[in-house]
């Protein structure tokens, strides 16, 4: 088999799992927000008068959480589609 074919293969493949593994980033933010939302729903239930402020207090905190989960899909995204181009020219300009 020629050695090319083999290390494309493998920066598939490299590539492949490594944009499985930044998903796994997106459990965070989902744990997070739902643990967030069940902790701002009992302060309401507590104190009603706060509701505004525990509202856009919860609201912004989800917000930030939710940028983990985006920038790992960003990075998978650039995983599946870029990297693999870019690494599959480098090894070929460097084994020839």
């Amino acid at each position: 088999m020629d050695m090319v074919a083999i290390a494309i293969g493998i920066v598939f493949g490299c590539c492949a799992l490594g944009a499985g593994i930044a998903m796994i980033a997106g459990i965070g933010p989902g744990i997070g927000e739902g643990d967030a939302v069940a902790k701002a729903c009992e302060a309401i239930g507590r104190q009603p008068e706060a509701r505004g402020a525990v509202t856009s207090t919860m609201i912004m905190g989800c917000a930030i959480a939710e940028t983990t989960g985006l920038y790992a899909l960003v990075i998978a995204i650039l995983l599946i589609f870029v990297a693999p181009g870019s690494m599959g020219n480098l090894l070929v300009s460097l084994i020839k």
